[in-house]
């Protein structure tokens, strides 16, 4: 028996193929094989078209089965993780109106701070954890004000993940998780929130029904499961955004764990098991993938949009033909601390650990005598480490602690200056496993078919790669430089 867990990113789609009885993945692919694109009509905004997510899934399956040569029809669960906070809006017909308005895209800002005014920041952050803010209803009512011929024809809104569901099984369906993530959910009240419902005078006709996260929530279609090469008995079993996905794939399901990501956005995530916001709503807490009414999983989310994308960007304009490794060298040849080069990575729209400000990506104290690309590149990933360190002292204030970190071993913890920097100037040990969103996704779906009794028989096979501690020698130097970066940006803030 095998499953499959499907991550649709903003970058890519990856897809993976795990063996039930061991735990183990046998086959991963990606694609396509360079990021896919975000057009940005205007500034701040950034859409997607959900059919390319759907396309690119297929491309990645064949090359998962092709390579694998397992029997196809011995897969028989599907786990779906996927970029959070988008909007994906379908007619009667199911056909998309319009671009997926995603995750980093800033549009909704003013309305969502506006609603907060309007309903009260005390109410939203006691019933919703979080300020309206730039999520999926105020995307929707974005449309509602700005493009209202195709807010008529809307028949069910989606996130991403759901939008991936209805193309495997036919049928519109949503989570709690889901809902959260887009401030649809009332956490006091447990239920869709009839505030943001009214304030934004959206039709509770427009949100599809909900499923569990995990457990059998939909059949794939006949049709789809021809096109894939499935059997027409799989489940999609579970959903869930990528971040509590990310928390999943490390077996972080309890209180007082955490994990972290460090891809295009970077997301440092806590569990915890009582209600607690930030009054300034800087990080945000959603419903985890084990919330139940009877067990309230909380995960406090810090996402910040400009991190990875911050280094990705120098490599394709700076060094477009080195190897992301070959610039962790040249980085490694500058000291701690760049020689006063700060570097801070906010370029990727309104930042919520910035109180939605958009600060924009800068670099100071730029010396064209002194400075080299090797400072410019270490400067870039220790102003990343910064970004996360800076977050973490904010959910440290309502008592999410940061002691020991898991993370997947990509993206920037590929970077050992990144890492070690985040570690020394944290004081967190860091330990990296061997998983991945999509890995998860199976994983995740094993639990929700009923095939692992517990997290504990799932995550059995998740191997410890490597462990960093904090650098006590290099601490001095990497406080300095964290203190300077970090009066740079209150600056901006208080602008």
């Amino acid at each position: 028996m095998y499953f499959l867990g499907f991550d649709i990113g903003s970058s890519s789609v990856k897809v993976s193929l795990v063996e039930a009885s061991s735990g183990n993945c046998l086959s991963s692919a990606f694609y396509p094989k360079q990021e896919m694109s975000i057009v940005a009509p205007q500034i701040g905004w950034a859409e997607q078209n959900p059919e390319e997510w759907w396309n690119n899934l297929k491309m990645a399956l064949a090359e998962v089965l092709a390579s694998s040569a397992v029997d196809a029809k011995a897969i028989k669960a599907i786990g779906i993780s996927y970029q959070m906070h988008g909007l994906v809006v379908v007619n009667k017909n199911k056909e998309v109106l319009r671009p997926a308005i995603i995750w980093c895209d800033s549009r909704a800002t003013t309305i969502g701070q506006n609603a907060f005014q309007g309903i009260g920041e005390q109410h939203c952050l006691s019933h919703l954890l979080n300020s309206p803010g730039n999520f999926t209803a105020s995307k929707l009512r974005w449309i509602r004000e700005n493009e209202p011929e195709i807010y008529e024809k809307i028949y069910k809104v989606m996130l991403p993940g759901d939008y991936i569901a209805m193309k495997l099984s036919g049928e519109i369906q949503t989570t709690v998780g889901g809902m959260s993530e887009g401030i649809f959910w009332d956490f006091k009240n447990r239920e869709i929130s009839k505030d943001i419902l009214a304030y934004y005078d959206i039709d509770s006709s427009l949100i599809a029904d909900i499923v569990p996260t995990m457990g059998k929530q939909c059949t794939i279609s006949p049709a789809v499961a021809n096109e894939l090469g499935l059997s027409e008995d799989v489940v999609v079993s579970y959903r869930a955004g990528d971040q509590p996905n990310n928390a999943l794939s490390l077996n972080v399901l309890n209180p007082g764990e955490i994990a972290t990501t460090a891809g295009t956005s970077g997301v440092v995530y806590g569990v915890c098991d009582s209600v607690t916001y930030d009054p300034k709503s800087r990080v945000n807490t959603f419903a985890h993938v084990n919330y139940t009414s009877e067990s309230q999983r909380l995960g406090v989310l810090l996402c910040i949009n400009g991190t990875g994308i911050m280094n990705s960007w120098l490599h394709k304009n700076f060094c477009p033909d080195a190897s992301y490794e070959q610039m962790n060298d040249m980085a490694a040849s500058a000291p701690v601390g760049s020689l006063g080069l700060s570097v801070l990575p906010f370029g990727n729209g309104a930042e919520r650990v910035l109180e939605n400000k958009n600060i924009n990506a800068q670099i100071e104290g730029l010396s064209l005598t002194t400075h080299s690309l090797a400072h410019i590149i270490r400067a870039t990933q220790e102003g990343i480490a910064f970004s996360f360190n800076y977050g973490m002292e904010i959910m440290q204030q309502i008592g999410i602690q940061s002691s020991v970190i898991r993370a997947g071993k990509a993206n920037m913890f590929l970077s050992p200056i990144f890492r070690e920097t985040l570690a020394t100037v944290s004081g967190a040990t860091i330990e990296l496993y061997n998983t991945d969103g999509s890995i998860g996704a199976a994983r995740g779906a094993g639990i929700g078919v009923g095939y692992y009794s517990s997290s504990e028989e799932a995550f059995a096979s998740l191997k410890k790669l490597t462990v960093i501690e904090p650098n006590d020698k290099q601490k001095e130097a990497c406080l300095e430089a964290y203190n300077r970066w970090k009066n740079i940006v209150m600056k901006q803030i208080n602008n």
